[in-house]
């Protein structure tokens, strides 16, 4: 039986039991595949993280979904590399360190930002935005419980990618995205004909003091909807943007506060809007506890 040090840590928050949880799971290298896929059905989180170091002497991370692996993921991305300093594994010498954290698909760079002795907040760049199929509002709407006109005027719907293709789904206020209701067989067969692996509908305004709100769907067996998600706001920064229907590159993201967990993320989109070379994504993170995992 191996013992793998585990911690579970709030991202996208800075208190407990807010953001979106990630379970944690050290010294992986040598867990199979099939190993890691179970493990994240115990957990049956959005993701859990599974962290080894690479063979270049970088840290490496996998994320798996109770459902499948992904390439890409924000808040498990935000949670790890914060762990990563908690647990003294990564030491950051000053205020500021940039680190490349290999990933299924290649490296990103990750800033963390200290406070003294303690993270402040972790800043992931992502993928190079690509932008896929466009879907007609008369399909793709009442999968949601909802109508063309909550569509935001003007707007399409659209695949967009920083490293996990999802639906972006622009509607008109927080009345519309609070009205959302998925229906999940009509979803699967969207899904199963779509080029997406999940879908965030928001809208360009606020909770809290956020500049927009999102509310993101899944499909079974994952958690039907995500807390927050990291890579899905990158999506959305890159779609804001490109469109034009955002007046700066940076702004203030919400999710999460319907389903008790609030959540902010700060958003950086890096190029012009023609040719968006990544999209930052930063987060606050705290620890909720800490163990051992016996396999």
């Amino acid at each position: 039986m191996s013992k793998h040090p585990l911690l579970q840590v709030d991202a996208f928050t800075d208190t407990p039991l807010g953001g979106n949880a990630c379970a944690i799971v050290f010294d992986a290298g040598e867990l199979t595949e099939a190993a890691m896929l179970a493990v994240a059905r115990e957990m049956n989180l959005s993701e859990t993280a599974f962290v080894s170091t690479a063979s270049n002497g970088n840290f490496r991370a996998r994320y798996f979904t109770p459902a499948e692996e992904i390439p890409l993921a924000g808040h498990p991305t935000i949670a790890t590399v914060f762990a990563l300093v908690e647990t003294g594994r990564l030491t950051v010498a000053g205020d500021y360190l940039k680190i490349p954290l290999e990933l299924r698909d290649g490296p990103i760079d990750v800033e963390i930002w200290m406070k003294g002795s303690r993270v402040d907040q972790v800043v992931m760049s992502q993928r190079k935005p690509v932008f896929h199929d466009t879907y007609d509002p008369a399909r793709v709407m009442p999968v949601f419980g909802l109508d063309e006109p909550d569509l935001l005027p003007g707007t399409v719907i659209q695949t967009v990618s920083t490293g996990t293709p999802q639906l972006m789904i622009p509607v008109r206020n927080l009345e519309a995205v609070k009205k959302a209701q998925i229906d999940i067989g009509k979803y699967i067969s969207l899904r199963a004909y779509g080029d997406f692996f999940s879908t965030h509908i928001f809208c360009l305004e606020g909770v809290e003091y956020g500049d927009t709100f999102a509310r993101h769907f899944v499909t079974p067996p994952d958690l039907i909807e995500d807390p927050f998600t990291g890579s899905a706001t990158g999506g959305m920064g890159a779609y804001l943007w490109h469109y034009q229907l955002i007046t700066k590159p940076d702004f203030v993201a919400e999710q999460g506060h319907w389903m008790g967990r609030p959540g902010q993320a700060s958003v950086q989109v890096i190029g012009s809007p023609d040719n968006i070379d990544t999209v930052k994504v930063g987060g606050r993170a705290v620890t909720v506890f800490q163990g051992e995992l016996s396999l």
